[in-house]
């Protein structure tokens, strides 16, 4: 029996045409009948960086007796000029979350995959140490390619070993994200955030027994840090993954988002 953890996970690849651009890291979030890829917002665009990738490729298992059988899914970012992802925002700017509608028409046949649900998501108003609470110092997980890197014969990604670093409920400067405490690297944008559902029996009782917590943004630094005496802090940002329930609203609006003019 393989961890569901490891299937819900997905690497992406990203492209301009097909000039191969960046590694990263995304999940699956199933609402009603709907499936969305969930990855971060600087995966599909990045202005300071001039990452501008107009595709994404996606590996799905297609075998579940054979797990080194996989294909590519490869998804448009635009469409007659508009972006086909969702990306959050609230009082305090843009949120590094973004999310993509999968055609489940265009999956091939016997994909093999889970999908988080809402019902993965903390409690609303879940607070430290309450019944059902997060305390400060929880063991988390993030789950990801750091690097591009995977196991290459089964086509799974790698599991890192995280704290939750600050209290849970509270958004950290006035942002929409927590930190973890966690070695991560590059490629692990979009990875998904969990701990283990208290609540949750086994994979016998549940199929993907894990609460979902955030999504994996990238390290924190401070400026104050002297780069050549100071180490990195080794501290993360997490969006809290409560952002999905906006984004993935039927009637949320797409983004004004357009296409970046190519270059002649």
């Amino acid at each position: 029996m393989i961890d569901t953890l490891l299937l819900a996970t997905a690497r992406i690849a990203t492209f301009e045409i097909d000039r191969g651009l960046t590694n990263a890291s995304g999940f699956f979030f199933q609402r009603d009948e709907r499936l969305f890829l969930v990855t971060s917002r600087h995966v599909l665009i990045d202005e300071p960086s001039q990452h501008h990738p107009n595709r994404i490729e996606i590996e799905l298992h297609t075998d579940a007796a054979n797990l080194g059988q996989s294909t590519g899914l490869s998804m448009l970012l635009f469409l007659d000029g508009q972006a086909q992802w969702r990306q959050g925002r609230d009082a305090s700017g843009d949120i590094d979350v973004a999310v993509i509608e999968i055609d489940r028409s265009a999956l091939p046949a016997g994909t093999l995959l889970h999908a988080f649900t809402p019902q993965h998501l903390p409690a609303p108003g879940t607070a430290p140490d309450a019944a059902g609470g997060i305390p400060v110092g929880s063991r988390l997980l993030v789950v990801g390619f750091p690097l591009g890197f995977h196991d290459t014969l089964h086509h799974l990604p790698v599991v890192r070993q995280a704290v939750l670093a600050t209290a849970w409920g509270l958004r950290f400067q006035g942002e929409g994200y927590f930190l973890t405490d966690a070695r991560t690297h590059r490629g692990t944008s979009g990875a998904p955030v969990v701990m283990p559902d208290p609540a949750a029996k086994g994979l016998q009782d549940s199929p993907l027994p894990w609460k979902l917590l955030g999504v994996h943004s990238g390290r924190l630094d401070i400026s104050t840090r002297d780069k050549v005496l100071d180490e990195s802090l080794g501290l993360n940002m997490a969006w809290y993954a409560d952002i999905l329930m906006t984004l993935t609203a039927p009637d949320e609006p797409q983004p004004a988002a357009t296409a970046p003019k190519m270059a002649a």
